[in-house]
């Protein structure tokens, strides 16, 4: 095996109250990138741009992200940061709007980048003209730590995962307080989605000794806390333990990938618009039980949690905080029969060329894919 990297951003401050860190940047500029209203509904929003001020910047605000962020969000969001000219970059929000803010800073310093070059990993030197801070206010992308980004081709239905080492951010702010206003529902899938990063990061073919340790501790910990978050949002220490097991399941997966949980959950939600978090939910236990010919981790991570099946202890956890077993039973949005297998060819094929895919345990096919999307649809149980 080759060389190999572990890398993570060089300061990452936790616990409830770091917000405050931002007084401590120096700078001239700092362009703040957000979603929609809950980082401005919760002040959160009002109270980075202070805390800036107080540091001597001059501030200003891209918002209005929208969740699964777009090429042409993307590209926009550039051209308002080269009016700008930021010395700092801060994206603050959800997942979409980290990963938007890490492709904005792309094109700021780099307006004619094509995004099918980054679409095929070739990323330029980043840092020329900003450096990146990433304040997650949801327990589940880990987009704060990782070397990924996802955005969306609306015209093609396609979430395409954009991953560089250059996009890796400066410094991740880990504030409980902001994930503490998460309603159940998006704790829920938040909080699987950090699983499916652990549980897929374990069993990657780019796992080391550095990744496993981590991942299991973010696997241990979703198990423990995960249905009281969702249950009780004001319990301060399960909030803690999400936002912290999120960033930890995330130094995991961004140096190792993932596998094709992922590669499935970016194609269904693309088609249909199932939240990540709740497709990756979804698939997880069926696709362990297809992976599990392939890998001994999964037996390693049941013995240490002391389960018999970590897919149906999967899909129990599923049940408890709300999250349905099958995507005909997803309320969110409506997917007939009709529909699913009218694009479930071209799904399939476009899961099995995804990057997520490499790593994962078993080399699928097509028809292996469909067949896991079938099951995953029905609801047919783990055996």
């Amino acid at each position: 095996m080759g060389m190999q990297w572990f890398r993570v951003p060089a300061d990452i401050v936790f616990n409830a109250g770091s917000l405050s860190y931002l007084g401590k940047l120096k700078g001239e500029k700092a362009v703040l990138v957000t979603g929609g209203e809950s980082m401005k509904r919760h002040g959160f929003l009002h109270q980075a741009q202070q805390y800036l001020m107080e540091a001597g910047m001059e501030v200003a605000v891209i918002d209005g992200v929208e969740p699964d962020p777009s090429i042409e969000t993307v590209i926009r969001g550039g051209k308002a940061m080269a009016d700008f000219q930021p010395d700092w970059i801060i994206a603050i929000g959800g997942g979409s709007a980290l990963d938007a803010a890490k492709i904005m800073w792309v094109y700021y310093e780099y307006p004619d980048t094509k995004f099918e070059d980054l679409v095929a990993g070739k990323f330029p030197e980043l840092r020329t003209k900003a450096r990146f801070v990433a304040i997650p206010s949801t327990s589940g992308t880990a987009s704060e730590i990782t070397a990924f980004s996802v955005i969306t081709d609306r015209e093609n239905h396609i979430k395409y995962p954009l991953v560089s080492y250059q996009m890796t951010p400066d410094i991740a702010i880990l504030d409980a307080n902001l994930p503490a206003k998460m309603p159940p529902h998006i704790t829920a899938n938040t909080g699987m989605d950090v699983m499916a990063h652990a549980v897929e990061a374990i069993a990657s073919t780019a796992a080391t000794s550095y990744t496993d340790s981590l991942a299991m501790e973010a696997i241990r910990l979703v198990f423990a806390h995960l249905p009281t978050a969702v249950d009780n949002g004001d319990n301060m220490a399960a909030r803690e333990a999400m936002h912290n097991a999120s960033a930890i399941a995330g130094m995991a997966f961004t140096n190792c990938s993932l596998g094709i949980v992922h590669s499935m959950a970016h194609k269904v939600g693309g088609e249909f618009g199932v939240t990540h978090g709740m497709a990756n939910a979804i698939l997880m236990p069926y696709i362990i039980a297809f992976n599990k010919a392939g890998s001994t981790k999964y037996q390693e991570v049941e013995r240490q949690l002391g389960v018999a099946d970590l897919s149906q202890a999967l899909q129990e956890l599923n049940r408890s905080v709300g999250i349905p077993t099958s995507f005909k039973e997803v309320a969110e949005v409506s997917i007939s029969d009709e529909d699913f297998q009218h694009v479930l060819d071209r799904m399939s094929q476009n899961a099995l060329n995804d990057p997520c895919t490499l790593t994962n345990p078993v080399k699928p096919s097509v028809e292996d894919i469909k067949a896991i999307y079938q099951r995953a649809f029905s609801g047919a149980l783990v055996e």
